[in-house]
């Protein structure tokens, strides 16, 4: 499955916009039920006005929420990164930390959040699962659950340490084109073969 996904997907990789690890942390907080492409619109001026997290943890919550008006949950989103980018300042010297433990202490930040720092800022393995990662994995049969911290444990468990980054990266572009949440391709899929869900004839 693999390897069949690397023919596919050879030059998969985040599709968020980002030049240096605090837009990424920003760029991925910005994405939670958001469309990359959206981000990648709004994110470029907020990175004009607040460049580094003193500016953002310096400035006030409205003039947040304004500049990321257009994404959902703004509102939310903008306390959140305030917040973060204090405890950046305060804690971290204004870096990034390089840890899941103390990615996980900044609000805003989940497991799939941490899990796209870690492997894409830092080269550390993880395997962030997001709804078109954890759609393709149940479709495909390599997990049961739900839940995208047990979708996580199953992938791992299948696959090494050095492949997770590039396999999140590659399901998600495989849900994205192809395995749609809605009317997936399933007859022209590559991977039809292999894919418990159209053997099953529950896309047929």
């Amino acid at each position: 499955m693999s390897k069949l996904l690397q023919q596919l997907y050879p030059e998969a990789r985040c599709s968020l916009h980002y030049q240096n690890v605090f837009q990424l942390l920003v760029a991925t907080m910005l994405s939670a039920q958001c469309t990359d492409a959206r981000v990648n619109t709004v994110a470029p001026l907020f990175f004009q006005q607040f460049p580094t997290p003193h500016a953002v943890a310096q400035a006030s919550i409205e003039a947040l929420e304004a500049c990321i008006q257009p994404i959902g949950l703004f509102r939310v989103k903008a306390r959140n990164l305030k917040n973060a980018c204090r405890i950046l300042v305060a804690d971290y010297s204004g870096d990034v930390p390089r840890t899941l433990k103390d990615l996980l202490r900044l609000p805003g930040v989940g497991r799939k959040t941490a899990h796209v720092i870690l492997g894409n800022a830092f080269g550390v393995p993880a395997l962030p699962v997001d709804t078109h990662a954890a759609r393709v994995s149940q479709r495909l049969g390599l997990t049961h659950h739900r839940d995208p911290n047990k979708i996580e444990k199953d992938l791992c468990a299948l696959y090494p340490p050095e492949s997770w980054v590039r396999l999140s990266h590659q399901l998600i572009q495989h849900g994205r084109q192809v395995c749609r949440s809605h009317r997936p391709l399933c007859t022209s899929c590559a991977l039809n073969n292999y894919c418990e869900a159209y053997l099953q004839g529950r896309f047929s």
